[in-house]
């Protein structure tokens, strides 16, 4: 059996035998959506160091565990802290909670996450309805021997993320009032903030936000067949746009202050789909 495959499985093993919840949908808290369990009609919890083999987020902000609940009437379960590939891990580590989650049963993954603005007019604030990805300067989470198990050796990537969904997520914008943006993101390393130049390069091959996260996790579904959703909080100007210098802090202080407009989206999101 390959070694990834294998450690899914005994991760899921673990979660057979603790939690009997079957989600229809997969939600990731990004930066600003921590305390989205609060909205959750929570049936249980499982911290990820109970699961065997699961990597833990090591970034301030992330709890670090499932939380398995409704939203309305949508069984859900929501990831309460990511796992980035700048904390270390091999990218199959990164993206093994998203594969966790498909097999727990959830056929729709909400992916949210606080990002720079790159797009002319954007402003930190700003929610933007991800259309598409830019996932070349990090390693492919599908590398090595293909996972057959899980999905083909060449998945197609044209429509990462679902058209229907983001239908669903402008009207759902229409409805609150929010302005809600649209955009290309792209993923780099990290975990240092991009210079300016690396922001005017995203910004020639097409990108409207960066980030570190997201797109990895985005070819992992769709690899797996899950309809895909993305939404950035746009926290910060991207360097060489902003006249101030970059911080974590800024990051955090800026979602924390829209996070109620942000919770407000997902949660009428996830009651349409």
């Amino acid at each position: 059996m390959n070694h990834i495959y294998e450690k899914l499985q005994k991760a899921y093993r673990s979660f057979q035998e603790k939690i009997e919840f079957r989600p229809q949908v997969a939600l990731v808290l990004g930066s600003g959506l921590g305390n989205y369990g609060n909205h959750i009609h929570v049936e249980a919890t499982l911290a990820y160091s109970e699961i065997e083999g699961f990597p833990v987020s090591t970034v301030p902000g992330h709890t670090g565990r499932y939380i398995f609940g409704y939203v309305g009437e949508v069984p859900v379960v929501c990831m309460q802290g990511r796992v980035h590939y700048y904390e270390g891990y091999e990218m199959s580590d990164v993206v093994l909670p998203i594969r966790l989650m498909k097999l727990m049963g959830a056929n729709t993954l909400f992916l949210t996450n606080a990002a720079g603005g790159i797009k002319q007019g954007m402003h930190a604030g700003d929610l933007m309805l991800i259309t598409d990805q830019i996932a070349s300067f990090v390693p492919s989470p599908l590398r090595g021997a293909n996972i057959d198990e899980l999905g083909v050796r060449f998945p197609d990537m044209s429509r990462v993320y679902d058209l229907r969904l983001q239908r669903l997520a402008k009207k759902a914008a229409m409805d609150l009032k929010i302005d809600l943006q649209e955009g290309v993101y792209i993923q780099l390393p990290g975990p240092q903030f991009e210079t300016p130049h690396e922001v005017a390069m995203c910004r020639t091959l097409g990108a409207d936000a960066v980030g570190m996260s997201t797109a990895c996790e985005a070819i992992a579904a769709k690899h797996m067949g899950m309809h895909v959703v993305g939404i950035s909080c746009i926290s910060n100007l991207a360097s060489g746009i902003s006249p101030f210098s970059l911080s974590h802090e800024e990051v955090q202080e800026t979602a924390d202050r829209v996070a109620e407009q942000f919770e407000s989206l997902v949660t009428r999101v996830i009651c349409q789909i």
